[in-house]
């Protein structure tokens, strides 16, 4: 039973969904739509299905993009993205990936977020740290030079900051990068790819797009916020919200600050 599991038996679950969305990420041939809604492609149903099926054998329940929640009264809740970055997908542009967060009763316990062109995998456990392909991830001031964690950047004006949706006006950045996958975006910022991701979208992110990766960041010793000083774990999980991730506390600071010059 999911109560019986420990952390490491749960990240186990979730590399076994990731792998079989994996497989079906391998056959996207274009973009097919199921024509039940019109943002909804067939792929991202069948990756949802395999994932689902994992989750709920195992004796998770499921909150997911594609079809809801399921036995959402269980323990253990995986939050499921089962393809971020759909129309990426769909075109053939390579940033796209399987999102999941378990959340139990303390918030949120473990997750993995995989790249679905590369493999590339991140994995967190609560209290126990990230890691890259099973490499840790760590902050540049413990781990110099290894390309294995947040950067030491500081200031917006030397930095290098993911974004989805562009602002009204400039945030004071260096250089920026739109890419349109924010669980990828966000463990960039884990990674040391990119110094920061700012949301600048005015209605937000939904949990199943950045949960996973919002754990992997901060156990990564990545600075975490959200635009309004909102929990980026809602009650209601289909409620959305505006992360905004730094490699350090300072640029987080800026960050926010210059976002919320933007507004709704």
């Amino acid at each position: 039973m999911a109560n019986d599991m420990t952390n490491a038996e749960i990240l186990a679950v979730l590399d076994d969904a990731a792998t079989r969305v994996f497989e079906v990420a391998a056959q996207i041939a274009g973009p097919q739509m199921t024509g039940v809604r019109d943002d909804q492609y067939a792929f991202d149903v069948a990756a949802d299905e395999v994932a689902r099926e994992v989750f709920l054998e195992a004796g998770l329940g499921v909150f997911s993009e594609e079809s809801g929640p399921h036995q959402a009264h269980r323990d253990i809740l995986v939050v499921l993205d089962p393809i971020d970055g759909s129309s990426n997908a769909a075109r053939g542009l390579p940033w796209f990936s399987t999102s999941m967060c378990a959340l139990d009763g303390d918030g949120m316990a473990v997750s993995l977020v995989k790249n679905l062109v590369n493999n590339k995998t991140y994995r967190a456990i609560r209290g126990q740290g990230a890691t890259l392909n099973h490499q840790p991830l760590l902050p540049a001031c413990r781990q110099p030079g290894s390309g294995l964690g947040p950067t030491d950047a500081t200031v917006l004006s030397a930095s290098l900051v993911g974004i989805t949706d562009f602002p009204r006006h400039h945030l004071g950045w260096k250089q920026y990068r739109s890419m349109g996958s924010s669980a990828l975006d966000l463990c960039a910022v884990a990674e040391g790819v990119t110094d920061a991701y700012i949301d600048c979208t005015p209605e937000g992110h939904f949990t199943w797009d950045y949960l996973g990766a919002v754990l992997i960041s901060q156990e990564a010793g990545v600075a975490l916020g959200e635009v309004w000083d909102r929990p980026l774990v809602p009650s209601d999980l289909a409620e959305k919200r505006n992360p905004v991730a730094a490699a350090t506390a300072k640029l987080l600071e800026e960050a926010l600050a210059k976002r919320r010059t933007v507004g709704i």
